[in-house]
């Protein structure tokens, strides 16, 4: 059976007029085209309020104060203030006294040497008494140098506490001597410097025995540590 084929039928004006309309619009996309939008000249044309990120990573780059920096230095200083504002002690701000060790020996050997802050202001002590057994001593008592817990540091004491040196008075009958006094005098901030005049400390006993093994420590306000330093001895 044959099917009768299906004919085109098309005037060559239509074909005319297709050709036309697809010029048309193809010009019209080249127009476009080659032309920026008008969102596009907006765009150009106004500066961007969001800052780029370059502009922002200098911006973060710039070094700020630091007050706590600051905060901490100050701190500093006024704690090295406070510190040198406490006073030396004094022969008038001082109560003294001397006990043998232990209370119940026969020989007053061992002596622990107290004072007390008899004033209303903290002071300081420093380094160790220069101590003289009997009037006649020629040289002060040396010193155990061992016995500086906190080499360069002065001890404080506030109104009504006390520190202590500890004294060995004689070490092993070495030129023996009668001592029926004993005498300390303060140390200023200088090492082996006198601060004070003479103090009369209290004797313990009526006569002491002393001889070229005498010692002393430091001061301390731990009665125990120092007594440790001549009570073997």
């Amino acid at each position: 059976m044959n099917t009768p084929a299906c004919k085109n039928h098309k005037s060559p004006r239509g074909w005319k007029s297709y050709a036309l309309g697809a010029a048309a619009v193809a010009a019209l996309l080249a127009s476009t085209a080659c032309e920026p939008s008008a969102a596009n000249n907006s765009d150009d044309s106004k500066p961007s309020a969001v800052p780029s990120a370059t502009s922002s990573a200098k911006s973060s780059e710039t070094p700020s104060p630091n007050p706590a920096g600051t905060s901490a230095t100050t701190g500093g200083n006024s704690d090295s203030a406070d510190k040198s504002t406490i006073a030396a002690c004094t022969q008038a701000d001082l109560g003294v006294s001397a006990t043998k060790e232990p209370a119940d020996s026969k020989e007053a050997r061992h002596l622990l040497i107290t004072v007390q802050n008899a004033g209303d202001k903290k002071c300081n002590l420093y380094h160790y008494p220069h101590v003289r057994l009997g009037s006649d001593a020629r040289t002060t008592v040396p010193v155990i140098k061992e016995s500086d817990s906190d080499p360069g540091k002065p001890v404080t004491i506030a109104p009504g506490e006390e520190a202590h040196a500890a004294l060995l008075v004689s070490g092993g009958a070495r030129d023996e001597y009668e001592a029926k006094s004993i005498t300390l005098r303060l140390q200023g901030s200088k090492p082996g410097s006198d601060a004070s005049k003479p103090i009369d400390v209290p004797m313990p006993v009526n006569t002491l025995y002393a001889d070229d093994g005498q010692l002393v420590t430091y001061w301390t306000t731990a009665s125990g540590m120092a007594l440790d330093f001549i009570m073997s001895k």
